[in-house]
């Protein structure tokens, strides 16, 4: 499978979209998702240029998560933003990863995301509890390139 278009249904799109508003009800944190075909680059130098072009860097916390996918490279990866680097272990995203990996591995595409922005958002609760008056400052939704 080497389209983004067939990565996930339209309804596997929305459980997807689902679980990131779900995860965000808990903590402050704002949790992204971007699918693409494929990078010529290192999957985290390319997520990482994903960051900021989705304007992740910008959140008053600094505590943005991308999860990023190139689904022709079969590579994944989880970047967080400095406010939640500087405050958690080097291994935070690991177990993370595994449990997503182990889904996608048998093409569960759709459960490896809900459990990984299920995780995330779990973890993300402990450094960045949901404060009263927090705002979703960014989309839900899954972008694509």
């Amino acid at each position: 499978m080497s389209k983004v278009e067939n990565f996930l249904t339209q309804e596997e799109e929305q459980a997807v979209v689902e679980a990131i508003r779900m995860a965000e009800l808990a903590t402050s944190g704002e949790i992204r998702v971007h699918i693409e075909k494929e990078t010529s680059l290192e999957p985290f130098d390319r997520a990482k240029e994903i960051f900021h072009e989705l304007k992740m860097d910008v959140t008053e916390l600094k505590n943005g998560v991308l999860i990023y996918i190139a689904v022709k490279n079969k590579a994944f990866v989880i970047c967080g933003d400095k406010g939640i680097d500087d405050l958690v272990p080097e291994d935070f995203w690991d177990s993370t990863k595994e449990i997503m990996a182990s889904h996608f591995k048998n093409g569960n595409f759709k459960q490896g995301l809900i459990d990984g922005i299920s995780i995330a958002g779990e973890q993300l609760k402990k450094y960045f509890p949901f404060q009263e008056g927090d705002t979703n400052e960014l989309s839900n939704e899954i972008s694509k390139g």
